[in-house]
């Protein structure tokens, strides 16, 4: 569907109209599906991974926000991979493939190797280079790793170590990791003047008075966007 048109059918959903949500879940199709099959091997129907990705496409619709200044595909995703992975963890029905926990065990591998050389967390680009794998199967393996395996599964098969003498902190560790990519994944929706805001008021911890006689703006108007920005990534995580 033409981007316009999508927009279109958003504006008339946020006034309340039942008929342009169905035509948008109709003209979204592909998206849905396409967003199902990815979790088809999980032990789960195609049609009830569909419905629950269109729950997902729902809350999309009725919680898009225009000043986010993305495409609705780019926003609706997210929300349709979230409740899946959320009915599947609710329900215990991840079923996690030997190729996907062996590849989340190697990453987490590759992950403290390359903090112990450099001394620094790998970004999202570094760590799929090493592992040799797509950026979105390397959140899908690490993702993973977490609800479907237990501290005390084996990583080799003599059973000498078990993932839990591998990742540090525990699965905390693995959390820590996939929430610092999806906020990294998140930043990218920020305009350049917005994560600029944010590099000075969080990693220089510089106050809003500070922050915004370097971006020439007032307190009350630094104050204003620093919530703005807040809202928009506590919507996109």
């Amino acid at each position: 569907m033409d981007v316009k048109d999508n927009l279109s059918l958003l504006s008339r959903i946020k006034n309340g109209d039942d008929a342009a949500l169905e035509e948008l879940i109709k003209a979204n199709f592909g998206l849905i599906k396409k967003t199902a099959l990815r979790f088809l091997s999980r032990g789960v129907e195609y049609d009830d991974l569909f419905q629950i990705a269109s729950i997902g496409m729902i809350r999309a619709a009725r919680d898009f926000d225009f000043s986010y200044g993305t495409s609705f595909s780019t926003y609706a995703v997210p929300l349709m991979i979230g409740e899946i992975r959320k009915y599947l963890r609710d329900d215990g029905l991840i079923k996690v493939s030997r190729n996907i926990k062996s590849n989340g065990i190697r990453a987490m591998r590759e992950k403290e190797k390359f903090e112990n050389e450099h001394k620094r967390e790998p970004t999202l680009r570094e760590l799929s280079e090493l592992c040799e794998l797509g950026e979105e199967e390397l959140v899908e393996c690490l993702d993973a790793l977490t609800p479907a395996l237990s501290l005390d599964s084996p990583v080799y098969d003599d059973g000498a170590s078990t993932l839990g003498s591998t990742v540090s902190e525990k699965e905390s560790e693995v959390d820590k990791l996939t929430e610092r990519i999806a906020l990294g994944e998140s930043l990218r929706r920020l305009t350049v003047e917005q994560r600029r805001l944010l590099y000075l008021r969080y990693s220089k911890d510089l106050s809003q008075q500070k922050t915004g006689e370097l971006l020439g703006k007032s307190q009350v108007k630094i104050s204003r966007e620093e919530k703005k920005i807040i809202e928009i990534l506590k919507k996109a995580l």
